[in-house]
């Protein structure tokens, strides 16, 4: 026991040390061992993340290859149909040829010229509005079915609880989804004679001065209704055109409006606030002049080269060719399925990239 008490009074203040080194080295250990479990499951929890994003990145674009499917086979069909219906009705160039045809010999020539001037005007409006409103109305509802497409996305991902980063956000009520696509008939149902009469002003305008003598070449034609297309479009005030593809007062109205006592309409107004947005954006501008050059390329070639006996490249009067002019109409708004040129329109890049990055964007 001397030995022990010795020993203590000797060593203490090593053994105190020792002791305390040995306690601390503990507790880091426990720390550290704390610490690494923390982080390993912090990984585990990111690893899970990182595979339910990946997981979530598949199914947007496999939902977003659906929604363009769509588009082609169902909404935009019908939106065609129906445009080529009242386009027929509205510009009937057929009592001026028959008037043209049956009055031979029996005209005077001033009536002839009168005749003539106005098939060379309806002729020109009839091809020019049809491949303006093709070419419009396959974009604004793609505009339209990829906005909605991705809002039904984020809150069906949102109600399952598929990610962590979705925002809240109120589920769109199918009457508000039905009168939002139903929405792109606007340009039919209401906007069509203000819009026949702008774009025979813009005709009018372009073709002041041209005799049925006049020499048309493949590159004359293409200037032509590339000029038609410039005047019309740059004539009134910046985006005038989004009011022949929507209605105005629609978009007029916030869509977030709080304590509203319809629910259905805010959400509408909110996805056509939405699309009148994206309408006015600079990229969609630039897609719409890049869609209407490469359709106006498209036309011409393939009336050159199929239409027109003998084709344009030699040249020949404006009075043989507003006849095939006129029937243009038919394979402009051909059905989607097809429509050559609205594929081609489809699958240009600036297209494609536009319409991914749109669907990406999540929803505000």
């Amino acid at each position: 026991m001397d030995f022990v008490r010795g020993f203590w009074r000797k060593h203490r203040r090593k053994v105190l040390v020792t002791a305390g080194c040995l306690g601390s080295g503990y507790l880091l250990y426990k720390l550290y061992n704390s610490h690494t479990r923390r982080l390993a499951d912090l990984e585990r929890e990111l690893a899970h993340e990182r595979e339910n994003d990946e997981i979530i990145k598949t199914q947007m674009k496999a939902h977003f290859e659906s929604i363009q499917m769509i588009v082609d086979s169902t909404t935009l069909p019908h939106a065609i149909q129906y445009l080529s219906i009242r386009i027929s009705e509205e510009i009937d160039v057929s009592y001026v040829m028959d008037r043209l045809d049956k009055g031979k010999g029996m005209l005077s020539s001033p009536e002839k010229l009168q005749l003539w001037d106005e098939l060379k005007i309806l002729s020109f409006t009839r091809m020019v509005l049809s491949l303006w409103s093709v070419t419009m109305l396959s974009l604004y509802i793609r505009v339209q079915v990829n906005i909605l497409g991705r809002h039904l996305y984020v809150d069906t991902a949102r109600a399952l609880g598929s990610s962590h980063i979705l925002e809240e956000l109120d589920l769109i009520d199918r009457d508000d989804e039905q009168k939002f696509l139903s929405s792109a008939d606007f340009l039919v149902t209401n906007a069509m004679p203000s819009l026949i009469s702008d774009m025979q002003g813009a005709v009018e305008e372009v073709l002041r001065g041209k005799q049925l003598k006049d020499v048309i070449t493949t590159r004359v034609l293409q200037e032509t209704v590339m000029r038609v297309l410039e005047v019309f479009m740059s004539t009134g005030s910046p985006h005038h055109w989004v009011d022949y593809l929507m209605m105005p007062q629609d978009t007029k109205l916030s869509g977030t409006t709080s304590g509203s006592s319809d629910e259905t309409v805010s959400k509408f107004h909110q996805l056509m606030v939405e699309t009148r947005e994206v309408l006015i954006n600079t990229e969609f501008t630039n897609i719409v002049e890049i869609s209407l050059k490469c359709f106006t390329d498209a036309l011409v070639e393939e009336m050159e080269t199929q239409t027109i006996a003998g084709g344009l490249a030699t040249g020949k009067p404006l009075a043989k060719v507003l006849p095939h002019i006129e029937k243009t109409m038919n394979v402009i708004t051909a059905e989607p399925s097809k429509n050559r040129f609205l594929q081609i329109i489809r699958d240009l890049p600036e297209v494609k990239l536009f319409f991914a990055l749109l669907y990406a964007n999540m929803p505000q």
